[in-house]
């Protein structure tokens, strides 16, 4: 989340006449992420997040976010629901942007997972891939899976050494890897693409929501597993933490099995995640507009994931226990 787009209050006022949620009380943006405006709204019926979309979200995939969103939240699924005007249409345009209106979920996050937090996660996760398994009338293709990293290294790679020394030559090698490797076959169903910590809202000890679903689509389940423990298993210093990795691991799998092929294919899923937000951050790291409200994350953590990565030499070193469950 982020402030790219100014919005004025006789603009926002005008844009909310059109729902049944009262009138206007107070609005702020929010810092927090990179990737479209964001901004708290207190109006008459409470809070609510409005979103306008920027940079690398296609008008046409919003459709997608909006039926998806409510379709998890049919199947029990704790994430914010569209909220749509008096003609029944969640989607508007507002400031020049496509917007949304949404439920405000109440939480909030952790900075430093605990094993207890990972393992909430591996299981609500689990429980999101077996919701969206009847998801239909609407697919995604993962744009930012295997296929479309290299027009983000094409981007950045002029200048990426000026990020690390020898960044552009490791990211070359690890593409050339990874493109030849890259497993295919593996289960697959909607995924959330971008479960941080950030994005998982907990109450009292217990996970309570999940939120931000913009980068959502279909594709191989073990792949947003391995996001995950990407995001969730390595402590401030860079190193890997192996219980966290065998408590997000076991939850998953005691609600949804992983296959022989999804294990053993692990490893190089996680490098794939790792190098997938290494690139994204890079570019966004090179290229912050200039007067935008919005923090950039560092690049060089996930540098420092994918060397890990990389060294790893058997699924169980991410903390999986011996044994296949399907």
């Amino acid at each position: 989340m982020a402030v790219y787009t100014d919005v004025s209050p006789e603009e926002l006022e005008a844009f909310l006449s059109t729902y049944e949620i009262g009138r206007l009380r107070a609005f702020k943006g929010i810092a927090e992420g990179v990737e479209n405006s964001n901004y708290l709204l207190q109006t008459e019926a409470g809070g609510f997040i409005l979103t306008l979309y920027e940079k690398r979200v296609n008008p046409a995939d919003l459709p997608f976010f909006v039926a998806l969103m409510e379709h998890l939240a049919k199947r029990g699924i704790d994430c914010p629901q569209p909220v749509r005007n008096r003609a029944g249409i969640a989607l508007g345009t507002l400031a020049g942007r496509p917007a949304l209106i949404a439920t405000f979920l109440v939480g909030t996050s952790v900075r430093r997972p605990t094993a207890a937090n990972c393992a909430a996660l591996g299981a609500a996760l689990a429980g999101l891939h077996k919701a969206g398994a009847d998801f239909a009338g609407f697919s995604r293709l993962n744009a930012l899976s295997v296929a479309g990293w290299r027009p983000l290294y094409d981007q950045a790679a002029e200048r990426a050494d000026t990020v690390a020394p020898g960044l552009s030559a490791l990211i070359a090698d690890e593409l050339s890897v990874l493109e030849a490797h890259w497993p295919a076959g593996l289960p697959a169903g909607v995924i959330h693409a971008d479960l941080f910590p950030d994005n998982v809202f907990f109450t009292d000890g217990r996970l309570s929501g999940l939120i931000d679903f913009y980068f959502a689509c279909n594709d191989q389940l073990a792949y947003d597993v391995a996001i995950c423990l990407n995001a969730w298993c390595f402590e401030p210093d860079g190193a890997y933490n192996q219980t966290k990795g065998r408590a997000l691991l076991a939850a998953y799998r005691a609600k949804r099995p992983l296959t022989a092929e999804e294990i053993a294919a692990l490893p190089l899923l996680a490098r794939g995640a790792a190098l997938r937000f290494l690139l994204t951050r890079l570019v966004d790291w090179l290229n912050v507009p200039p007067g935008a409200l919005v923090r950039p994350h560092d690049p060089l953590e996930y540098l420092r994931k994918l060397r890990f990565h990389r060294s790893v030499t058997s699924p169980r070193d991410y903390g999986l226990l011996e044994g296949v469950d399907a």
